[in-house]
């Protein structure tokens, strides 16, 4: 899962510093290429915030359009950009000032793996929509770290920096929040084809 580093690094192209300071300095194409590698995470987790795939564009249009006008006066170094990203994105869906609810099951992504038998694809969609379905009774702190932990795969420190809380703090959000989806989910086992407690 993308991870708030810098997302560049790994393959040879620019920083996302440096990005930035290319967007800043009116390189042809680093608009499109800061869209391309950040507009993404920024829909994604509105998207699992909000439910809504409307709302979520909305708020990720306008993390995007925050992001390009802090590129001229950005500082290397001080922050990571996809932190900032997170960041942003987390306090516009806040502002939302409203829960919606969750997407129709065809909008969840990644819900099931090509090539699975109808069933097992079924199956797997279920769970994705009842997952989503639960995060989305979670309060926004809690779900905002639950989510920024487990569907975005960050680690405890990223998380604290994004929602600028300890580091501790961070960890008893996720805590309360993995016990509240595990009520929530804990009869429907059976309906979601858990058949023992180990599965």
């Amino acid at each position: 899962m993308p991870m708030p580093r810098d997302s560049a690094t790994d393959q040879g192209t620019a920083s996302d510093d440096q990005l930035l300071a290319d967007y800043a300095a009116g390189r042809g194409g680093a608009a499109a290429e800061m869209t391309a590698r950040f507009l993404p995470l920024a829909y994604r987790l509105a998207f699992r915030m909000l439910g809504q795939a409307a709302d979520a564009e909305d708020v990720a249009q306008e993390a995007m359009l925050r992001l390009f006008r802090q590129a001229p006066g950005w500082q290397a170094g001080r922050a990571r950009v996809g932190t900032w990203l997170y960041r942003v994105t987390a306090n516009l869906c806040a502002d939302q000032g409203r829960r919606r609810r969750l997407a129709p099951l065809e909008a969840a992504d990644g819900v099931a793996a090509p090539g699975l038998p109808a069933e097992e694809a079924l199956t797997d969609r279920a769970r994705v929509a009842a997952l989503h379905a639960a995060i989305a009774t979670l309060p926004d702190r809690q779900r905002l770290a639950l989510v920024l932990r487990h569907l975005e795969g960050l680690g405890n420190p990223e998380i604290a920096a994004i929602m600028e809380i300890g580091v501790e703090a961070v960890e008893s959000l996720v805590a309360r929040g993995r016990r509240r989806l595990a009520e929530v989910l804990a009869g429907r086992r059976a309906e979601l084809g858990y058949g023992g407690e180990d599965d």
